[in-house]
């Protein structure tokens, strides 16, 4: 375990979250952003409960085990004068999904708005129509059974079953789970799920029909898209992201 990773890590997952809040993926002071502590398969940085996405920085960040013990508060309760709250939910949804996939390293979880009203229709599924949709042909899983706040493990170990060996989840009458090996990778698939989203409901405000692209096309743009040889790209667009915080506003780094 290298103190230069793990610094990197929590000022990119800070930037993250502070990004998401710009764009306006964020819902008040809930929400959950994931990253494991690198060099380790046991713990992961985490927002503190009652945080506003626009305060977090590198340092207070917490770090927590996969049962919920604060290893590192992140100074959170003396700075904030307030008790140190491990986000219920969060535990819940991200420590499951973290077990399961090793190659999960970081988790965004949403209620980001245009991809939550998706998740409202019934029996919604991508039809694959935009090119941002085919860049997540093959790659989405879809969790029709919506249980109410995950409150318990139980939920996140079925929903980390649901996603499978995907990179996102549409999760019903709820929000969307996107997964990746890294923060960059991750944001932008979270990035562009949301790009994708926007148009398709305002392709369905239309009223007309939707234009699908035939399957055989659709799979050959999904390989053109593929994530691991568009690495360079998805680092690009993140430091591209992070030059903007450095110009506007570069606390997330303290």
């Amino acid at each position: 375990m290298k103190l230069n990773d793990i610094k990197q890590a929590r000022t990119e997952l800070a930037a993250a979250y502070r990004l998401a809040e710009k764009q306006g993926f964020n819902e008040g002071i809930c929400n959950h952003f994931t990253m494991m502590v690198p060099g380790t398969d046991d713990r992961f940085l985490l927002i503190p409960y009652g945080m506003h996405w626009s305060e977090v920085t590198a340092s207070n960040l917490i770090e927590v085990n996969f049962d919920g013990t604060v290893i590192d508060d992140g100074g959170y309760a003396d700075n904030f004068d307030n008790e140190l709250i491990v986000d219920r939910s969060a535990l819940c949804i991200h420590a499951p999904v973290h077990q399961a996939r090793s190659d999960a390293r970081c988790v965004l979880h949403t209620h980001m708005p245009y991809a939550t009203a998706l998740t409202m229709l019934d029996d919604f599924r991508f039809p694959m129509a935009s090119q941002n949709e085919l860049g997540f042909y093959g790659r989405i899983a879809y969790d029709d059974d919506y249980n109410g706040v995950a409150h318990d493990h139980d939920e996140g170990h079925r929903m980390a079953k649901v996603l499978g060996s995907n990179d996102v989840l549409m999760m019903a009458n709820h929000g969307v789970l996107v997964t990746g090996p890294d923060i960059a990778t991750a944001y932008y698939d979270l990035y562009y799920l949301e790009q994708a989203c926007r148009t398709q409901v305002l392709a369905l405000q239309t009223g007309k029909d939707i234009r699908r692209v035939p399957q055989d096309v659709a799979a050959k743009t999904a390989r053109q898209r593929n994530r691991t040889a568009k690495t360079e790209n998805m680092k690009r667009h993140f430091d591209a992201l992070k030059r903007l915080l450095d110009r506007d506003d570069p606390g997330y780094k303290a």
